[in-house]
């Protein structure tokens, strides 16, 4: 993933793993899916600006996720044409928020990324609103965002009930194992009804703790879709009754 202000691009290995139990749809375990077949996707921001949404189908996108908004305060100036243009070209897309727990509450993030992009629909082509959150771009002194483990335990049940709240859908959460281990104390609370997106380009790391495996896996910072590069652990019919919630 991206922070894509001023700052130098922040990716790490991350996931989105496990369908939410209200209704979403559960991908395949890896190990029964067939790695040809199994959508490829990508995530942008700001950082790739004007995207040819049909050359990236033609390569093959199936899914893509936009980030709309970081903090409570930046929205991505691109969204719009890249959330559009992507649906468009027929991609399923979605929206993510790039977490700053420092700055302030999970649910006054998660009102702003509802304003800004975050709401979802069951048209078919929408998957569910997605939470970034990963190392501090902007301290690494701080790289838990300078929260105790039980607060950013909090902070993310905040930003998720607001989600669902707003659009009856748990947000799936964005994030690497090392990250979520530190900062949260590898925190089981979320793996039952929280689909995961993992950032892991060895294809060697262990799930966080409260997940089996990952819904989709994020396995490179480039490549030929622009962006970071992810894959659906599952079939594209899957897939869709995934967006459909």
């Amino acid at each position: 993933m991206t922070c894509d202000r001023s700052t130098p691009r922040a990716r790490l290995a991350t996931a989105i793993a496990v369908a939410s139990l209200a209704g979403t749809a559960l991908a395949e375990h890896p190990s029964l899916a067939v790695a040809d077949s199994r959508p490829l996707g990508h995530d942008v921001s700001s950082y790739q600006k004007q995207i040819d949404w049909r050359a990236a189908r033609a390569k093959g996108a199936r899914f893509v996720y936009v980030k709309a908004t970081e903090s409570a305060g930046y929205p991505n100036p691109y969204f719009s044409a890249q959330y559009d243009g992507s649906r468009a070209a027929g991609l399923l897309h979605g929206a993510y928020h790039f977490a700053v727990p420092s700055a302030s509450s999970g649910t006054r993030q998660a009102r702003y990324f509802l304003q800004h992009g975050g709401h979802w629909k069951a048209d078919g082509w929408t998957l569910p609103p997605a939470l970034d959150i990963e190392h501090n771009p902007y301290d690494a002194r701080q790289p838990c965002f300078g929260l105790g483990r039980t607060a950013l335990v909090r902070w993310i049940r905040a930003f998720s009930d607001e989600v669902r709240r707003s659009t009856g859908r748990r947000p799936v959460i964005y994030t690497t194992t090392r990250w979520w281990d530190r900062c949260t104390g590898g925190s089981r609370a979320f793996g039952a009804n929280h689909p995961l997106w993992l950032a892991d380009y060895s294809g060697t790391a262990q799930t966080p703790a409260g997940w089996s495996y990952p819904t989709i896996r994020q396995y490179a910072s480039h490549g030929p879709l622009p962006g970071d590069q992810d894959r659906w652990n599952g079939t594209l019919a899957q897939l869709r009754k995934f967006a459909d919630g």
